[in-house]
């Protein structure tokens, strides 16, 4: 029997409305509909899910706000025929989400699915469906919630009395053991590593009465800046917490924290013919598995994640899910904190024991959305919150002048134009702590109002060329830099941020060399600091400026906040300002006219989906 294969039509195809916001990606996916033979409302459809996912939604939503808000023409018309194809059985183009006998979703053998009103892209569909899938069998696993740790053993892992500002960090301890999903969510400050820790412990425990040995622990972050961090951050966290344990924890603090953290990515072994080598049909070799900053999780890597884990290994997700979601597909950590909410397998980190409670007061508020609770809140911060409208490009261009101006005298007072001998010298931690002072963080990368722009002012007047014999060179003292690309052969990884500071080595000649915090890199300060040839170095930019996605993970003592000028930017959410003002400890200043502002206090980040959905056809864990 032969089968005829319908001719390619090679001829350009435009469809009958093309959208104005299209991206060259999205043109082509509907002209590829349109060259075999597709309709025009499945093309349209189609780039229009191709420019949703491009905005991080899971699904193309076709109700009407959601239209509305696209700015899709005749939504209405566009669903009648799409719904109207999904029944048609002769079309192979869209087909409509059903269940099986058991109850599991499936999708026919086409490109696109209908699931009520959300078009999807086909692996976005099978992807949400893996997670929600994976996810509640965990949950119904570890609905026995055996724990072996009482009120007295948990308080073993406290070298403090209870209180209500480490209650919940208690109930986390007690809850964790014996489950396969747990997530720990909590802002910045409220001591969301040092809990992990001791749930570490406690799981170890567990693991070791059942099996009689200690179980593989697996650590890991969506970063390589934030997996290096975790894994630091929690050997120097055992060594403060060893001095308080018990004799019988000694053993299961040392298997928690040696345990190495690497990148989701590394823990999944790339491969490049197979995706991950690490799959269903190859489990990862692990008991225990922590990811940190889960926030940056997408939906297809978490799917490859849970894929790779075996059925008995215990997942715990670590991160704040109020932050800005990954810059790919989903907003994973929400989704999943907003189907475990009420539920054991969920722990929410309130008390915030970094920054100072007038600024908790300010990152309340946004997460609120009040602008009456903003101002209140702003006003009574005093001078550790300051306000500057952008009216203007000379409004604009005046407080990068001042910002400048202030960094520059930080620098100086730090000593990081001045000549240091080795880097063992207190002078050099003390250069470095300019890292931490301050820092400008820009919605934007580029544009007037970008991170791009605003690096080139401040480095004007940052530069010392009194200390710079080559004018040629983009190096000088006080030069902070950001890695853009992970590089383990030097150590150094993407988000990495070093100050370039002139060194005398033991003979006497004087260098330029980048150095590196291990604070900025690891999250602790008990190691030497790092010295690269700034001709060694991998591939990186600029850090006087950071965009907001950049300085997730990392805190300052002062931040600037600078949002652009147009009040309808689809960057300005309530995610976005939180994120970026959640990074100061001591002092916030908001660089944002009242439009950009108040956009972002009524705009949440919702990306589109159906996950959390999915997740909650679940039996009560």
């Amino acid at each position: 029997m032969t089968t005829t294969v319908p001719a390619l039509d090679c001829r350009p195809h435009r469809v009958k409305q093309e959208g104005e916001a299209w991206r060259d990606l999205d043109r082509t996916l509907a002209r590829w509909v349109l060259a075999h033979g597709g309709p025009d409302s499945i093309a349209t459809a189609a780039a229009w899910a191709s420019f949703a996912d491009g905005r991080g939604d899971a699904a193309l939503m076709l109700d009407e706000n959601s239209a509305t808000r696209l700015g899709i023409a005749g939504a209405p018309a566009l669903r009648m025929e799409l719904s109207r194809l999904a029944d048609d059985s002769a079309c192979g183009w869209v087909a409509r989400v059903t269940t099986d006998g058991s109850g599991h979703e499936v999708i026919g053998a086409t490109p696109f699915a209908l699931d009520g009103d959300a078009f999807y892209l086909r692996r976005n569909l099978l992807h949400e469906i893996a997670v929600a899938r994976h996810l509640r069998a965990r949950l119904a696993a570890g609905t026995t919630g055996y724990s072996l740790l009482g009120d007295a053993e948990v308080a073993q892992l406290f070298a403090h009395p209870a209180s209500a500002e480490d209650s919940a960090q208690r109930e986390a301890v007690r809850r964790a053991p014996g489950r396969r999903l747990f997530v720990l969510t909590g802002g910045p400050g409220t001591g969301k590593t040092t809990t992990v820790l001791r749930m570490l412990l406690a799981m170890t425990r567990l693991h070791a009465s059942r099996h009689g040995h200690a179980p593989t622990i697996r650590l890991a972050a969506p970063t390589g800046k934030a997996a290096q961090r975790l894994s630091e951050s929690l050997r120097h966290g055992g060594e403060a917490l060893r001095k308080h344990l018990l004799p019988q924890w000694l053993p299961l603090l040392e298997t928690a924290q040696t345990s190495s953290a690497d990148t989701v990515h590394r823990l999944l072994e790339p491969s490049a013919t197979h995706g991950f080598a690490r799959h269903s049909g190859n489990r990862l070799p692990a008991d225990i598995v922590v990811v940190d900053e889960a926030s940056m999780l997408d939906l297809a890597l978490l799917r490859a994640l849970l894929d790779a884990l075996p059925d008995d290994c215990a997942l715990v997700l670590v991160g704040d899910a109020d932050q800005l979601a990954s810059v790919d597909t989903g907003s994973v950590l929400a989704d999943v904190v907003t189907a475990l909410d009420g539920t054991d397998a969920l722990v929410r980190l309130h008390h915030s024991f970094r920054a100072q409670r007038e600024l908790a007061a300010i990152n309340a508020a946004v997460q609120a959305g009040s602008r009456r609770d903003f101002d209140t809140a702003w006003s009574q911060a005093g001078s550790s919150a300051a306000r500057y409208p952008l009216s203007n490009a000379n409004a604009m261009a005046a407080r990068l002048r001042a910002w400048g101006t202030q960094l520059r005298k930080t620098l100086q007072a730090t000593g990081a134009f001045a000549l240091h001998d080795g880097l063992a010298s207190q002078s050099v931690r003390n250069a470095l702590d300019a890292l931490k002072a301050m820092q400008l963080l820009c919605a934007l990368r580029d544009g007037p109002f970008g991170a791009i722009t605003a690096n080139a002012s401040i480095e004007q007047q940052v530069r010392d060329d009194s200390a710079n014999d080559a004018q040629q060179s983009p190096w000088y003292p006080g030069r902070a830099v950001i890695v853009r690309r992970n590089d383990p052969a030097s150590g150094l990884f993407n988000g990495d941020v070093g100050l370039c500071l002139r060194l005398r080595s033991t003979d006497g000649i004087e260098r330029l060399r980048v150095v590196f915090d291990p604070a900025t890199i690891d999250g602790t300060s008990g190691s030497m600091p790092r010295a690269f040839d700034p001709d060694t170095l991998p591939a990186h930019e600029p850090a006087f400026a950071l965009t907001i996605h950049k300085s997730q993970g990392s805190e300052y003592d002062r931040v600037a906040a600078l949002l652009p000028e147009n009040s309808v930017h689809p960057l300005l959410t309530r995610q976005l300002l939180y994120t970026a003002l959640s990074r100061a400890k001591r002092a916030v200043e908001l660089w944002a006219d009242d439009g950009p502002l108040d956009t972002c206090l009524r705009t949440p980040l919702q990306r589109a989906g159906r996950l959390v959905e999915r997740v909650g056809k679940r039996t009560d864990a």
